[in-house]
């Protein structure tokens, strides 16, 4: 069986019998045998899967499916099901099974989707390469040697590796973008509040987004339309009306924003920038107007998202502590050593890190200097943001300055490795929707994405667009 590239060929192939759904599963699961070396996922559900699959199988023959029927989808191990194990690639939560499933796991189930595992990521999503998950690192299917990104590293290797159709991912700084352009694939951040957070379990509150890794536009556009909507379980969601972002809108010329401080950066990758001044000049061919702009914040968005999303991390792992759930220390003597030991125990390095900084900045004579000054220039950063898309349809830029890097290559240096966010973290300090699309491919062997964004809930126009980009290519 060769494997299949989107939803669309996976329903064809059923109806004119060149496979079933449970041999489909069978592939995937064979696949994820095969390189399970790379350590994409912590948990396989194969029994399940196979029972549903011949439950789904049934429904399409009858005619009585859903519209994902046939979507094999990898869950990211940030977001709850029901009866399974969660763990944020954490030991602190060790051996915990949850009580009830997110908002986009149940809305995707309505549909006849079907989960196949749960994938490892950078532990609580805290990381660039997925070298930080209390499982091992997760390798880059298209070079073992090479990282997948992160956080979402398995969710992207996933799909990359045709272990499953689709992924699910979150996103708080680049974590689905990022990943998907240094394996290949499609990777969408909506805007934030496009889809439920409830049942997602929380690095940064302000930033987090749940979002898709496909093959295809199609599919994630129709991810997104299945996913998003208001939810009483979640007041951050928003009541925006959902698109048929299915429907994709026929393109007239378009004015893009390609923002100079990107291309101009130190380190951007000479072949990465050279790939992208070539490929304005194809899209100015084509009809399309390009517009330089100065985005005077590029060094301030790396510093104002750590410090932001440090802070929400302190609050929000306050809960893991070793008292209600998941790991607690057996070295402990008393409530206070429970506590600390639990914890100290529990979390890795990265993830201590960043509580530790996040509680500082926080603390009392600190909280002007750090916390409240980054919240003066997240808003600058949104105003500057939304007046370029004011004027532009949409903002380019590469998703990431290079390729994926070799493991243990940035590990040493903390700050190198929060650099690899430059381009993406944009996106989630101005809460808008972010694309990366699989058009490039280096050199070296391996792709790298471009990266577009939009204004809030424009993504039937960022899908749209993002879509004939696609097939152009």
């Amino acid at each position: 069986m060769t494997a299949p590239r989107s939803l669309k060929q996976v329903q064809e192939n059923i109806s004119s019998g060149e496979y079933t759904l449970p041999e489909l599963i069978d592939f995937y699961l064979n696949q994820i045998e095969k390189q399970k070396n790379l350590n994409v996922f912590l948990e396989v559900w194969s029994k399940e899967a196979r029972e549903k699959a011949t439950i789904i199988q049934q429904k399409l023959k009858d005619g009585t499916a859903g519209r994902l029927a046939g979507m094999v989808i990898g869950l990211k191990d940030n977001i709850v099901y029901k009866g399974h194990k969660v763990s944020a690639s954490s030991k602190i939560l060790e051996g915990f099974e949850s009580l009830f499933s997110a908002t986009v796991v149940e809305r995707l189930l309505a549909e006849d989707a079907l989960f196949i595992g749960r994938l490892n990521c950078d532990e609580f999503a805290m990381g660039s390469s997925n070298e930080n998950s209390a499982f091992g690192p997760v390798k880059n299917p298209l070079d073992p040697s090479r990282v997948p990104g992160g956080s979402s590293g398995g969710s992207a290797a996933s799909v990359a590796g045709d272990m499953c159709l689709a992924s699910l991912g979150s996103d708080t700084g680049g974590s689905i973008r990022q990943p998907a352009s240094f394996c290949g694939v499609v990777g969408l951040k909506p805007t934030y509040g496009r889809i439920s957070r409830h049942g997602l379990i929380a690095y940064a509150s302000s930033m987090d987004q749940i979002g898709p890794f496909t093959h295809t536009v199609a599919d994630a556009a129709l991810l997104l339309e299945v996913m998003a909507g208001k939810d009483e379980y979640d007041n951050t969601a928003s009541s925006t009306p959902v698109d048929t972002y299915t429907s994709f809108l026929p393109q007239a010329n378009k004015r893009i924003a390609v923002i100079k401080e990107c291309l101009d950066a130190e380190g951007i990758d000479p072949e990465v920038k050279a790939t992208f001044d070539k490929y304005i000049d194809q899209l100015k061919s084509s009809g399309h107007e390009i517009k330089f702009v100065s985005f005077p914040y590029l060094d301030e968005l790396v510093p104002c998202y750590n410090v932001l999303s440090n802070a929400e991390a302190s609050s929000n792992l306050s809960r893991f502590d070793g008292m209600r759930y998941g790991y607690r220390s057996a070295n402990s003597e008393d409530v206070p050593t429970t506590y600390s030991k639990s914890r100290s125990e529990g979390f890795g390095k990265e993830v201590k890190r960043r509580i530790m900084l996040g509680t500082f900045v926080l603390s009392t004579g600190y909280y002007e200097a750090y916390y409240s000054k980054a919240q003066k220039v997240r808003r600058l950063i949104q105003n500057k943001t939304n007046e370029i898309l004011a004027d532009c349809d949409f903002i380019l830029t590469p998703t990431s300055p290079h390729t994926a890097f070799k493991f243990g290559e940035n590990s040493h240096d903390p700050v190198a490795m929060y650099l690899e966010d430059i381009y993406t973290v944009q996106a989630n300090l101005a809460g808008i929707p972010g694309v990366s699309l699989p058009l490039f491919a280096h050199s070296n062997g391996l792709p790298f994405g471009l990266q577009l964004m939009s204004a809030k809930f424009k993504e039937k126009e960022l899908l749209s667009f993002s879509n004939e980009l696609m097939e152009g290519r």
